[in-house]
């Protein structure tokens, strides 16, 4: 065991407790814009089967997400690992889906 074996403050466990919250309105924002009908997967298939130049575009857009990856999964030296993105990225997403449901009432 380590020096550090106190339990997180409150303050800590409502930080954590609000980023799982805003990362979990942003997956379900996104699966209702994505499945929805003539939502984001329709219309992506729709342009993708559309044209040869679509169909030549999703091994590029595989390589794409590829080295994104890889990119992400290096180490790096800064104080916010590269691998925090993700979850940043999620949680501006949630807090976008949050104020839509706020203003509107829906996504």
């Amino acid at each position: 065991m380590g020096k550090d074996t106190s339990p997180d403050s409150l303050l800590h466990t409502i930080i954590a407790i609000s980023r799982l919250l805003l990362m979990l309105i942003g997956i379900i924002g996104l699966s209702v814009e994505i499945f929805r009908d003539n939502g984001w997967l329709n219309q992506l298939l729709a342009k993708i089967l559309s044209s040869p130049a679509g169909l030549i575009s999703v091994p590029i857009g595989l390589a794409v997400l590829y080295f994104f990856n890889r990119w992400l999964t290096t180490a790096s030296d800064g104080s916010i690992s590269k691998g925090d993105l993700p979850l940043y990225l999620m949680m501006a997403i949630g807090a976008y889906f949050l104020f839509n449901l706020i203003t509107t009432g829906s996504f």
